[in-house]
């Protein structure tokens, strides 16, 4: 029987495209990723305005030409208009599944795979605690293989420091950060541990700076965007993860370890982001860091497993 076809579709960002691919992936899929940035008016339109979705993208897009695929992974709303375009052209055959909440009825799509905390629901709605992701434990394994070298000389405790940034909820500020970047820097001064700090593309060049000024000459791998991403190795080789609160998929990401994960608070927020916080607090899965490391257990979420399986059984793939 041959293989299922499969296209990730999104427009280029690093979380939407982990998203997407890790779902593909749990599926057993082996995706073709798609860029598609969309240019003016389309740009600013929701998608149920769009018209000519296929023609709608900014040169250097990716082709969405036949053969069609037997099922699209879409995430973001610029990826919306042009899957369903995709699902229609081909008369239903390629099936599409929306990773986040679409902002629309679900049922124009095949399934739709949405964190708990936007309370989308529907026959075809699986939902997951967090974000799905590319977090396995297969890919941990190798990832601390593949860095255990460069890593080896930092002390333990290792900790996995996982900085985002400003987004549309949430704002790192000078003065988060410098508190944030004190609080590390004693970890290492006073409890004699190891930092593998990496940031985002969110991080600011001026929090960023700070953070470096404060860890300088401590034990600290700082990751500078050179070579092969470490993120995977981090989480692999980390006894704690501390991570900002602004990314419901870092976060995600690292309870996928089963390692305690302690969320550093930004400024700002909003109501969903609030209940996911909440409720990951709540059921014992995160604790807010207060400057120290703290020691828990809980059950690894494998929400993105459990979900790609449910996935494949209802489309009978």
């Amino acid at each position: 029987m041959t293989a299922p076809t499969c296209w990730v579709l999104t427009d280029g960002t690093t979380g939407m495209v982990n998203q997407a691919q890790g779902f593909a992936e749990a599926m057993g899929l082996t995706p073709v990723l798609k860029t598609f940035r969309a240019r003016l008016p389309w740009r600013y339109l929701a998608p149920q305005l769009w018209l000519f979705s296929l023609h709608a993208s900014e040169p250097g897009s990716d082709p969405l030409t036949p053969p069609w695929p037997d099922v699209i992974v879409s995430c973001g709303s610029k990826a919306i208009a042009p899957a369903l375009a995709v699902k229609k052209i081909s008369g239903g055959r390629t099936r599409v599944i929306h990773v986040q909440d679409p902002a629309m009825n679900p049922a124009r799509f095949d399934l739709v795979v949405a964190p708990m905390h936007d309370r989308l629901g529907g026959d075809n709605v699986l939902t997951v605690r967090g974000a799905v992701n590319r977090v396995t434990l297969q890919r941990l394994a190798e990832a601390g293989r593949k860095f255990a070298g460069v890593l080896a000389h930092l002390p333990k405790p290792r900790v996995a420091v996982l900085i985002g940034g400003n987004n549309g909820k949430y704002r790192l500020t000078r003065a988060v950060a410098e508190k944030l970047a004190g609080e590390l820097a004693t970890l290492c001064k006073r409890d004699g541990a190891g930092l593998m700090v990496t940031t985002s593309r969110r991080t600011s060049a001026e929090a960023e700076a700070i953070f470096r000024a404060a860890l300088k000459d401590l034990p600290v791998y700082f990751w500078n965007g050179a070579g092969d991403n470490p993120y995977f190795g981090f989480l692999a080789l980390a006894d704690a993860v501390i991570v900002t609160s602004d990314s419901v998929s870092m976060v995600s990401e690292a309870l996928a370890t089963g390692k305690p994960v302690h969320v550093a608070a930004l400024d700002g927020g909003a109501a969903k982001f609030d209940r996911f916080h909440e409720g990951l607090r709540r059921e014992g899965f995160t604790r807010p860091f207060a400057g120290r490391l703290e020691s828990w257990t809980y059950t690894p979420l494998n929400d993105t497993a459990r979900a790609a399986a449910e996935a494949k059984h209802r489309l009978g793939l």
